[in-house]
């Protein structure tokens, strides 16, 4: 049977971090029916598992965005820890290259981000959907896929809603740095989304359990990375079975904590079987 892992993220009220909480105090639901959960990861020293997906295509080359990229990518880098492997895909021209498998060398990163080039159309949506595939070949529970763009999508082939859904079987929260993609909740005088693009950036985030940050590319994007990296080192990884036969379809995910106003930031739902449990009399 095969296992949908669920990295979740609990804070108060104030916005700290909760970091004494236990299997027991998790509830788990999967179509508002409560499921067993199988395993339970909540060391903040346990290595990390991050997926850069960057953009390089042309828009990429103007206004400092690539640059602002590669110092952002850097400064999170820094904070690497033993243990911790990266790996970075780029796109461009509506293709996608997965420059450096997971590794533990962080100098192999920084070399390949030296040798990058912004070129062609983006094809934004299409390199999301490969995240369920790249991420698979992370080692550890604790996991995330760190994705910088302008936003822009002029050549994918997939719809946003449909790459939404396949990046939900990466099972990894995505977050994402959109240099100059604008704030996703300003509206224009008619109503209407003012930032397309940041609008789909930020669904993109949130059905993931992630987060979108809007930045231009002179902003220090430092603070964000530090962030996310906390995020990561803060994460609890709780996981259960799916039915080992069965219909493949989409299935809302809620997690709660039993008795406490939490705030929860995790994966919405999963595409695949029916939890083992569902089977149990």
């Amino acid at each position: 049977m095969g296992s949908i892992l669920l990295p979740v993220v609990a804070r108060s009220a104030d916005g700290s971090y909760l970091t004494d909480l236990k299997r027991g105090d998790f509830r788990l639901l999967v179509d508002n029916v409560p499921v067993p959960i199988e395993s339970f990861e909540r060391r903040a020293e346990a290595p990390i598992s991050v997926v850069f997906l960057q953009d390089l295509s042309g828009s990429m080359a103007t206004g400092g965005r690539l640059e602002a990229s590669r110092r952002a990518v850097g400064q999170l880098l820094a904070r690497a820890r033993p243990g911790d492997e990266f790996a970075v895909a780029t796109f461009a021209g509506g293709g996608l290259n997965v420059e450096v498998p997971f590794t533990t060398h962080v100098a192999t990163i920084n070399e390949a981000m030296s040798l990058w080039q912004a070129y062609g159309t983006t094809a934004l949506h299409d390199a999301v959907a490969w995240l369920p595939e790249i991420g698979a070949e992370g080692r550890h529970p604790k996991r995330a896929a760190i994705l910088l763009t302008d936003g822009a999508d002029n050549a994918s082939l997939i719809p946003p809603h449909e790459a939404r859904s396949i990046v939900r079987q990466a099972q990894l929260p995505v977050y994402v740095l959109g240099l100059d993609s604008g704030d996703p909740y300003q509206l224009q005088a008619s109503g209407a989304k003012m930032h397309r693009y940041a609008d789909v950036l930020n669904l993109l985030a949130h059905f993931t359990g992630g987060r979108y940050v809007a930045a231009d590319s002179k902003t220090d994007l430092g603070l964000a990375m530090a962030q996310i990296i906390e995020e990561l080192r803060h994460q609890y990884v709780l996981s259960f079975r799916m039915q080992r036969k069965g219909k493949r379809r989409d299935h809302r995910l809620r997690v709660e904590v039993v008795g406490r106003k939490v705030r929860i930031s995790t994966r919405q739902g999963y595409r695949g079987t029916p939890p083992a449990a569902w089977k149990l009399p």
